[in-house]
């Protein structure tokens, strides 16, 4: 945390001075030539386009050169370093005002102003010191005290930080991605293999030169590619920034902000806004990016809204949005909105204040876990100035207060745009260090355990009919068995029938894919044991209701050796159910498989009373009983034969093979 408080020495300096007799200086020639020094800044630098701050010191210098002691002088010139980013000069004059008269001030603030700058530097003994001259002062003011703790809080925070640091090894994700150019702002597929991040560019067609446009980069043989550019369509003479993309890399959702605020049409050609900085949206069917358009919904308004991140089951967008008012100091905070059945983006609502504070939050990213946050934000209790942290969405809705993640990941500088990999081992971050290719670089590090996310695994592969392979655009449901809630809802691409679809771990998935033709394709991941899980490629047969083909419940679960469905098969069965619904028309027989250990007529029984137990869960659903009928098949069709069996390897992959053989089905009958 960070407060600086410019031009208020300044303002007190003018006040006192008109109220005194006289400065702390008779040299005239002093006066005269700070009295100048106070009016440069009403005028405009030719350089910068802004006050004249430069020629303020010059004149400040000069009239301490006619008298070392004049006080105000060094107030006036540490007040205009601090305002042109120049803080160690700052400090050296508020230190030399302070030295000529510490009682210059009766609230003695100056100790405070300093304070916040030996902070912003690093001078974290200093600060603490001085908040303490200043905290027992019995004039203070008591925002400022109140402030002047937190500060302390702060600066005891970085020393220890500093002391125990973290294991930090930033490396340059390379060539393919960094160029003399800035690049920023990085945003990754779920699978780790496309990286899309804005670059600033240099171009004549524009008013300032330059001007931010997308680039997109693919992970080969573990070397970041060369990066190209989006398309026109995406990519304009206008600034794109800020992007976030789903899960699957399908969809896009960036800001692009008015040149003229006053015209809403200034935000790239074809694009219309409502004022400031909005987010847009575009999709990618086949090869093909759509056109932008304005987010769907009550989210952008006529502030500021910028920085979103899109969670990967595409239903929670968070982003920042600028609260403060003209003229106040600059206030954003973290915002979520929710995708709406109508496609619509809900009204966004503020996160809590435990997240949210008086001053700037930035550069917010939700881990594909769906529960934990990483965002930037000056004021918690940090190394100073900007920094990352991190927190966790609890089961009931809350959110634990954010953790700082510590030295030398944040410094006395600005962090933030971190990116975090859906396993939660290497995180990504844009720095103009040394050694890069040229002003802004991405580069990567290995996420410290105990600040990483959920790890987070995916399923991917091409959905197509089972009969003569076209590509199919499937819907697909993730389901967490234990609590029956939709984590994920994604479609396969309309023309390929590609997708990918985001597992985190830790829990027990039913995955279901439906489209209008075809029976429903079901598949169980089993993601609690952690260790030794891996990402899964699988294509997806769909198979047309008119074949004759068994389909599999694979999330339909009995106790060991017993009928009787657990819990956890509602989810699947209800899905059955509603698949009777949408299709009136179809009849089908339920059957129940047994493996081959074990005695061939218990077995015969037991996968009839299976079948029976699916078939009357069904009926009590509200299915008509002559739509149905159930037979247990026993050990009669496994799908693995006992001699296959014999020949696999291990223990565990004959395991696997009787359970397979273990099933309830379903077939159309005519």
């Amino acid at each position: 945390m960070r407060i600086l408080f410019v031009l208020f020495s300044i303002a007190l300096i003018s006040s006192c001075s008109t109220a005194q007799t006289g400065y702390s200086t008779s040299n005239k020639k002093a006066i005269k030539l700070f009295e100048a020094g106070i009016q440069a800044p009403n005028h405009v630098d030719p350089k910068t386009n802004r006050p004249d701050y430069m020629s303020g010191i010059d004149l400040m210098n000069k009239a301490l050169e006619k008298d070392p002691n004049f006080w105000e002088a060094h107030m006036n010139a540490g007040e205009f370093y601090e305002i042109i980013g120049d803080y160690p000069n700052a400090i050296k004059h508020f230190e030399s005002a302070l030295s000529i008269n510490p009682n210059h001030s009766p609230t003695g603030s100056t100790y405070f102003y300093l304070a916040n700058l030996q902070q912003a530097i690093g001078d974290y003994d200093k600060a603490i010191k001085n908040l303490d001259i200043y905290i027992r002062n019995r004039n203070a003011n008591p925002d400022l005290v109140r402030q002047a703790y937190v500060i302390q809080e702060s600066c005891q925070f970085a020393l220890e930080s500093i002391k125990n640091p973290q294991k930090f090894n930033p490396i340059n994700i390379g060539p393919g991605i960094n160029t003399k150019d800035p690049e920023y702002f990085p945003t990754i597929t779920v699978d780790g293999k496309m990286l899309l991040f804005t670059r600033r560019i240099d171009d004549d067609r524009t008013v300032y030169k330059q001007q931010e446009d997308f680039y997109v980069s693919m992970l080969e043989k573990n070397i970041w590619g060369t990066a190209v550019p989006m398309p026109v369509n995406i990519n304009t003479t206008k600034n794109e920034g800020a992007p976030t993309i789903s899960a699957d890399g399908r969809s896009l959702i960036f800001v692009a902000c008015a040149e003229d605020v006053t015209n809403n049409q200034e935000y790239g050609e074809g694009r219309t806004g409502k004022g400031s900085c909005d987010m847009f949206y575009t999709h990618k069917n086949g090869s093909r990016w759509l056109d932008p358009i304005n987010l769907p919904g009550s989210v952008n308004t006529g502030m500021w809204e910028s920085q979103p991140s899109l969670s990967a089951d595409g239903k929670t967008l968070y982003f920042i949005r600028r609260v403060s008012k003209k003229g106040e100091p600059v206030d954003s905070d973290i915002f979520v909105t929710r995708l709406l059945d109508n496609s619509q983006w809900s009204t966004a609502e503020r996160l809590p204040k435990n997240i949210n504070t008086f001053m700037e939050e930035e550069s917010v990213l939700i881990h594909p876990d769906g529960k934990t946050l990483y965002f930037a934000s000056r004021g918690h209790v940090g190394m100073g100035g900007s920094d990352i942290y991190m927190s966790k969405l609890n089961a009931d809705g809350s959110w634990t207060n954010p953790v700082n993640l510590g030295y030398p990941i944040n410094t006395k500088y600005d962090e933030n745009s971190l990116l975090v990999s859906a396993d939660g081992e290497i995180a990504f971050f844009a720095s103009d260090r040394a050694g890069g290719y040229g002003d802004l670089d991405i580069y990567y590090f290995e996420m410290p355990e105990e600040f990483r996310p959920t790890k987070t695994l995916y399923f991917d592969g091409i959905v197509f009919d089972a009969t003569d392979k076209r590509p199919i655009p499937g819907k697909f449901q993730l389901i967490d068995l234990k609590t029956g809630k939709e984590v994920i809802f994604a479609e396969a691409d309309k023309l390929t029938g590609a997708f990918l679809v985001s597992l985190p771990i830790n829990q027990e998935y039913a995955l279901n894919v439906s489209y209008p033709g075809y029976n429903f394709f079901s598949k169980n991941f089993n993601m609690t044991a952690s260790e030794g899980l891996e990402s899964i490629h699988m294509d997806v047969p769909m198979i047309p209701i008119t074949s004759e083909g068994p389909t599999l419940l694979a999330n339909v679960f009995f106790d060991l050796g017993k009928s009787t469905l657990r819990p956890e098969s509602n989810v699947e069965l209800n899905k059955l159910y509603e698949f009777l619904v949408k299709n009136p028309t179809l009849k089908i027989e339920i059957g129940g498989h047994t493996d081959t250990r074990g005695d061939d007529k218990a077995n015969l029984t037991l996968s009839n009373d299976r079948a029976k137990a699916v078939y009357d869960y069904v009926v009590a659903k509200g299915i008509d009983p002559k739509r149905m009928t159930y037979k247990g098949y026993g050990e009669t069709k496994t799908i693995v034969s006992d001699a296959e069996i014999a020949k696999l390897a291990t223990d565990e992959a004959k395991e696997a093979a009787h359970q397979s053989n273990r099933r309830t089905e379903y077939k159309i009958i005519k």
